[in-house]
């Protein structure tokens, strides 16, 4: 049976934890897809999944930066590139071909409408009985809330960006 995991707050983490339970779920032999939305730059752990023959990536082709800072048609664009991957995540969910898919960064773009609703919508809430479902992002509508069997939120009590210190290859990204 496999059940739906959302990972949501402002701390760090969210995303190391998803990996870290596809790293889990390969090591028990299922086969697990990760889906990236907002990101398109190289992140370390792309270099160590590429060697893990049960997990694979998507993500969006070019890096666009942050929301807050996107024009109109950079928002227009990455809305697309959402939905290719968006379109992929569905057709591995409707095939059987992963146990395990992972959409990170999703509830934000769902916040933001930078994907299509329904078929998100369509793919989260009438997913696959036997399929692993994890969802990581910031501000959840409480519809994710809701629907997922685990929810962890993961706050931001002290973090380094406080300090003025920026993001750092292997920890951040």
């Amino acid at each position: 049976m496999g059940l739906l995991h959302l990972y949501c707050g402002d701390g760090k983490g969210k995303t190391t934890a998803a990996i870290g339970l596809a790293i889990r779920g390969a090591g028990a032999g299922m086969r697990v897809h990760i889906v990236q939305f907002l990101k398109g730059r190289e992140t370390a752990e792309l270099a160590i999944l590429a060697g893990i023959p049960q997990i694979t990536v998507s993500r969006c082709e070019k890096d666009y930066g942050f929301t807050w800072s996107m024009t109109s048609e950079e928002k227009e664009a990455i809305t697309l590139e959402h939905n290719r991957l968006l379109t992929e995540a569905v057709q591995l969910e409707t095939s059987g071909e992963v146990q395990m898919l992972i959409l990170d960064e999703f509830v934000s773009v769902y916040r933001q409408g930078l994907l299509d609703r329904a078929l998100a919508e369509h793919l989260i809430l009438q997913k696959p009985p036997a399929l692993e479902l994890v969802l990581t992002g910031r501000n959840p509508d409480e519809k994710w809330i809701r629907a997922a069997d685990y929810v962890s939120e993961i706050r931001a009590v002290k973090h380094p960006y406080q300090k003025g210190i920026g993001a750092r290859y292997g920890i951040e990204y």
